[in-house]
């Protein structure tokens, strides 16, 4: 059993770390970190099962006149995944979806440079890929950024995070290949209340811990 809260995400990244080692996993594994706050987490899962860390950027496209409600999202590499349903449901226009994408792609691309410099993204076809984040609480971020690695042919792909609300679980269970979730809360309101340090991770200290893991 797990025991909450964990110091920082660090120490939980450790954890999650010695959890994926002690499972049989082909060696040339690759972590891909939602940024900002899963990559202290990434990084320590990587040092752990020796393998490359990267970022997936993810971005939510919001209805035009509902931002908060997404009708789809877009992710490194230009993948987009569209809502259909919610889109025919709400009658938006073609051409406000292209807009919306256009301004959420710019902020990709603007993201991507920034945390990865001129290093290319990892090649992903037919390789077991672990999606890392700091938590999970409706599991929709996570949920989009599976879909949009899936796209990319990769052999598995696994979401591991130190703690989720159970319904997120049961959400990306029936989407990913695996689903390892340290500690499910029975009361889950927010990631932040199961770490005692939960500060905002720097786009400073991202960029830091993918050069290191780069080294």
């Amino acid at each position: 059993m797990t025991q909450l809260p964990f110091r920082d995400r660090a120490e939980a990244g450790r954890f999650l770390g010695a959890e994926l080692a002690s499972r049989t996993l082909p060696k040339d594994s690759i972590v891909l970190a939602l940024p900002r706050g899963g990559v202290p987490v990434g990084f320590e899962v990587a040092r752990a099962l020796a393998a490359p860390l990267d970022v997936v950027v993810v971005r939510k496209l919001g209805v035009p006149w509902q931002p908060e409600l997404a009708m789809g999202a877009i992710a490194s590499g230009g993948v987009r995944i569209l809502d259909e349903r919610l889109i025919l449901q709400e009658g938006i226009p073609p051409e406000e979806i292209e807009s919306v994408a256009a301004n959420e792609a710019q902020e990709v691309e603007r993201r991507e440079l920034l945390y990865r410099g001129d290093r290319p993204p990892l090649e992903l076809r037919n390789r077991l890929v672990i999606l890392v984040d700091d938590g999970l609480a409706t599991g929709s971020t996570m949920l989009a950024a599976v879909k949009c690695v899936q796209s990319l042919q990769p052999s598995n792909v696994t979401v591991a995070v130190p703690v989720a609300s159970r319904q997120a679980c049961t959400l990306i269970r029936n989407e990913a290949d695996d689903c390892v979730c340290l500690a499910t809360p029975a009361r889950f309101i927010a990631v932040g209340e199961w770490y005692q340090d939960f500060r905002q991770t720097s786009d400073v200290e991202v960029r830091e811990l993918l050069r290191q893991a780069a080294c």
